[in-house]
């Protein structure tokens, strides 16, 4: 793959490649850019509204837990692949390196609160800390939960245990 940009998380980056995903109704998003780097494992990531539009109902997981999650095939330049499983909506979690999990007072995979004041304030429940040594302080939502609350990438937000 080719490093389109790098991401926010450190050795984490977009691609120049991307590929167009096929439901089983033959409805497709197109220009979907991968991410890297190579996992043993191929894993598709999609919002509630995405998997809808695909004609499939991606089941809530934590990365890497595919089992008995939806397929759909990958179109690119060189071909086509179907993937009998590997599609899920991503769960709410927060990255953060040990120094924040102390700082914070939370342990790895614990289920957290997260509360974003504003204009469409919200409380989001059932946020999954992930603590990594290279990891950098960073909530994840999918683009569903953050349009609805009306977040933008920098926001700040209270951690609520």
């Amino acid at each position: 793959m080719t490093v389109y940009t790098e991401l926010y998380q450190p050795g984490e980056f977009a691609a120049a490649e991307v590929l167009t995903l096929v439901g089983p109704r033959l409805k497709a998003i197109q220009d979907v850019r991968i991410l890297g780097p190579f996992r043993e494992y191929t894993q598709i990531e999609l919002s509630r509204t995405d998997g809808v539009a695909l004609g499939i109902d991606p089941p809530v997981r934590e990365s890497g837990d595919l089992k008995d999650s939806e397929s759909i095939v990958l179109v690119g330049p060189a071909g086509s692949v179907c993937l009998k499983e590997g599609v899920i909506c991503a769960n709410r979690h927060i990255h953060m390196g040990k120094e924040d999990a102390i700082r914070f007072g939370v342990n790895n995979s614990q289920i957290v609160n997260v509360k974003f004041p504003g204009v469409r304030a919200i409380t989001f429940e059932n946020v999954q800390v992930r603590i990594g040594e290279k990891f950098l302080l960073q909530m994840h939502l999918d683009t569903d939960d953050a349009n609805a609350a009306g977040v933008r990438c920098g926001d700040s937000a209270e951690l609520v245990i």
